[in-house]
């Protein structure tokens, strides 16, 4: 017969902490006021005594249920995946959960995933997609906190967190600057797209502030690196001259960079080459390695979580919040 470990009990965690048994429960269930030294003592006795809370009694008790909705209709994960990575450094340490729901852009299949997860009772809800573009919200306003990440919604008096892609692609345009460069073009995916317009425009006015523009019209084609190739091709029939590239996508610089070197054009010594969304599976593969603006979609999918907890606890933020972008600098500048 095997002997079975008896449940460790919240009376054990507070002997061992030196507190109540009530002081004990508050801790551990983020309630009441204490020194934050007192809650870090009750909560590092629960992990060594192997402490686990009672999931529905902590419901019963607070009247949530520690569990967020997360809908997506990215289906490859491109960007939801590291939004989603971020949502739950944020709520795993207040010993939260996230259901995640494909919707694969079928608005029918949100709605039917809307009513499952409201029927579960989460607290919350965070809505992500794999473009910038605003969307409409959810259907009819749902009784618990929404916050849409990445994908906004277009209704003003919802929370929605994006990247700040104006500023990513003025951070590579002014690197671009920093480092000697004189002639400017800027190639971007379908100007259908807001994120294409967004980083053409960002980086247009951060040559307008040093009193530069773009060497040619801002070049609109596809999200490829068959389009980056035509690219270089059609920058080197208008402009033999051009030094440097800011690319809307990592996609498109690394096929410009191609068709750079199939033109004889070295980079990053004769043309130098920015792209934007540090993917790594092209940052990493291309040649040179691309220097990218990173949008930092794991510290996107943090900032969501706190904009939804702080709703969650009655302090909503509306309006559309910018999360900044960082440049990753690498050989191809």
């Amino acid at each position: 017969m095997v002997d079975v470990p008896s449940r460790v009990t919240l009376a054990e965690v507070a002997a061992m902490a030196g507190v109540s048994v009530g002081t004990a429960s508050k801790a551990l269930n983020d309630r009441g006021s204490m020194r934050e030294e007192t809650r870090t003592r009750v909560r590092q006795a629960a992990d060594r005594l192997g402490f686990q809370i009672d999931a529905v009694a902590r419901s019963l008790q607070t009247g949530r249920s520690y569990t967020v909705g997360m809908i997506t209709t990215d289906s490859i994960g491109r960007f939801s995946i590291p939004v989603m990575l971020g949502v739950e450094d944020t709520l795993g340490s207040g010993q939260m959960s996230v259901l995640l729901c494909d919707a694969r852009d079928d608005r029918i299949r949100e709605q039917y995933y809307l009513k499952t997860l409201l029927s579960r009772r989460v607290d919350g809800i965070i809505v992500t997609g794999r473009r910038t573009d605003p969307r409409p919200p959810l259907g009819q306003r749902p009784p618990v906190p929404v916050v849409y990440a990445f994908m906004p919604s277009n209704d003003p008096e919802d929370c929605s967190i994006v990247p700040d892609e104006a500023d990513g692609a003025a951070r590579a345009v002014r690197h671009l600057l920093d480092t000697g460069r004189e002639r400017v073009a800027l190639v971007a995916g379908p100007e259908r797209h807001h994120s294409a317009r967004a980083r053409v425009d960002g980086a247009a006015e951060a040559l307008a502030a040093e009193g530069r523009t773009p060497v040619l019209e801002p070049v609109y084609g596809e999200w490829s690196e068959a389009w980056g190739r035509q690219a270089a091709r059609i920058l080197l029939r208008r402009d033999p001259e051009v030094d440097a590239v800011f690319c809307a996508s990592d996609q498109i610089a690394r096929g410009l960079a191609d068709g750079l070197r199939e033109a004889g054009r070295r980079v990053p010594h004769d043309v130098a080459v920015v792209g934007f969304d540090n993917w790594d599976v092209m940052t990493d593969a291309a040649r040179p390695q691309l220097t990218s603006v990173d949008m930092d979609l794991e510290g996107l999918g943090r900032d969501a979580a706190n904009l939804l907890l702080a709703a969650i606890a009655g302090e909503p933020q509306p309006g559309v919040h910018l999360h900044p972008c960082r440049l990753a600098i690498r050989s191809s500048t």
